[in-house]
């Protein structure tokens, strides 16, 4: 716990994790008592909160969940540890301590920055001040989502720790969500003022968080905590029809909207159609770059790239990579005949007729199937061949939350309601995966007309980091059902239902806590 909570006095500026408003000129440190004084103070301290967004593949709830789910196995390379135990449940020598360090650096940064704002002199600019706490409120509910979804009970800091009491005991996660529900509509509140429509949004401002993407999240973790917890309200704090009314705001007045083409969305399957980086689908997204140049002291990449890509060969037109992730094959099967999502979502080393050398491969759990969304590409744009390093370099942004989401989210809150409203919504996405009105489906306001959004959030949103949670908030029994895998040794999986999904808690966290923290049920 020392090496997570030490209350360290300097704001280290990480710069260049965005393409945009976060490329900033180096600054290599400040001391605290000469900083938090002015505007540009308060924006490179949340530009260092910024950059935690981009730490770590390993360290990336995207990629461990995705092998958690039952969209993906562990692979890597033969002698690979770590990946596989995430794929079958078992413990492993201090297990997602990336993710662990990850998420409370950001934490410490974002306390940090809402303790000191009130001494920054904005010279009457109240309007900045409040869409600068705004973004720092989504950043802290943002983290605290993902560690609490991760690990279940975690020590709750709303302040930098003060002096050397740093075992912090853990706390219920009603009291994280309440945190989190509470940070998200003070967001929404604050940010209201400055919210402008994605079209009108400067190209210098992609990545920044909006009043949109703090309303969509906030959809998000009501149907995850009212699904998992089996609760009606997000902890007393935020009542259904206030998450329909954020998902409602996002879908009717911002701007947003479905590209065109689903394969559009993603430079290894659009070609020549690519929508950009930063397209009117991409409700929050996390701002990757190639400006490192190798520099491994730097966060700035998008290092989970590298790790799915295809086993140590280049099979034109993708780039190599480690091989950790495999695509299961049942999900490529889910697709229907027409269906444009399964091609643009994953490489089927078959019907792409691609020469892989399954003879000298080390690839662990060898399936025929890798990712393509956002698996990387070679070329002249690749980064190795741009003074980069292809293992940390990968710059395609990660969508956190997409258009069709909200519409899928939108969808599956008016069920019960507003049928005619989700049918609607749902159709939206169905259509473009179809590009026709013909192969639409007919909700209904019961359990068959929700297992036809899950699934279709499962096919739309596959790869993106959803599935594992759209599982586990559906209840542990439909989990296992989906996860467990018995198609050979390989690939055996056995859901545990001790761990109510929980992840391993990093045994390195525990021991530094003095007691004060405990392993998770079921590890």
């Amino acid at each position: 716990m020392r090496q997570l909570f030490f209350a360290v006095l300097l704001v280290l500026l990480v710069t260049a994790c965005s393409k945009s408003f976060l490329e900033k000129t180096p600054i290599n440190q400040k001391v605290e008592s000469d900083f938090y004084k002015t505007p540009g103070d308060a924006f490179e301290a949340l530009v260092a909160a910024y950059s935690v967004l981009n730490y770590d593949g390993h360290g990336n709830i995207w990629l461990s969940s995705e092998i958690a789910s039952d969209n993906c196995f562990g692979g890597g390379g033969t002698s690979d540890n770590g990946l596989r135990q995430w794929d079958n449940f078992q413990s492993y020598l201090d297990h997602n301590a990336a993710a662990w360090k990850k998420y409370y650096t950001g934490i410490y940064r974002t306390n940090m920055f809402l303790k000191k704002i009130d001494g920054v002199n904005f010279g009457g600019d109240a309007a900045l001040k409040d869409q600068y706490t705004g973004e720092a409120r989504f950043l802290r509910a943002y983290f605290y989502f993902d560690l609490v979804r991760m690990f279940g009970k975690v020590p709750l800091l709303t302040a930098p720790i003060e002096g050397t009491n740093f075992n912090v005991s853990q706390s219920t996660p009603d009291s994280v969500y309440a945190l989190i529900a509470s940070d998200l509509k003070e967001s929404i509140t604050l940010l209201t003022a400055s919210a402008k429509k994605f079209n009108q949004i400067p190209a210098e401002e992609y990545g920044r968080v909006t009043k949109w993407a703090a309303e969509a999240l906030l959809a998000r973790v009501y149907l995850y905590y009212t699904g998992y917890y089996t609760k009606n309200d997000l902890a007393g704090i935020v009542t259904k029809q206030e998450a329909i009314n954020a998902a409602e705001d996002v879908i009717q007045n911002s701007g947003y909207d479905l590209v065109d083409k689903f394969p559009s969305l993603f430079r290894a399957s659009a070609g020549s159609s690519f929508a950009g980086q930063n397209n009117k689908e991409g409700v929050f997204v996390i701002q990757y770059t190639d400006k490192g140049l190798g520099n491994w002291n730097q966060q700035n990449g998008n290092r989970v790239q590298v790790m799915v890509g295809i086993r140590n060969q280049v099979l034109d037109p993708y780039y190599k990579g480690w091989g950790i992730a495999p695509v299961n094959g049942k999900l490529w099967n889910a697709y229907e005949t027409g269906d444009a999502r399964r091609s643009a979502t994953i490489i089927s080393i078959v019907d792409e007729n691609l020469p892989f050398n399954t003879a000298t491969t080390d690839q662990a759990q060898y399936t025929g199937y890798y990712w393509k969304k956002y698996t990387p590409m070679g070329g002249a744009d690749r980064p190795d061949a741009n003074g980069g390093d292809f293992q940390i370099d990968n710059f395609d942004n990660y969508a956190v939350i997409r258009f069709a989401d909200v519409l899928l989210m939108g969808a599956e809150l008016n069920l019960s309601s507003n049928l005619a409203k989700a049918q609607g919504y749902y159709d939206r996405v169905r259509d473009r995966a179809f590009n026709s009105t013909t192969r639409r489906n007919t909700l209904t306001n019961d359990a068959n007309g929700l297992q036809l959004i899950m699934t279709e959030r499962w096919l739309e949103l596959a790869l993106e980091g959803h599935r594992y949670w759209d599982l586990l908030r559906q209840g542990l029994t439909t989990a296992k059902q989906a996860i467990d895998n018995n198609t050979g040794n390989e690939f055996n999986v056995s859901f545990r239902t001790e761990t109510k999904g929980l992840f391993e808690i990093p045994q390195t966290q525990i021991g530094l806590s003095n007691g004060t923290i405990t392993q998770n049920g079921g590890w």
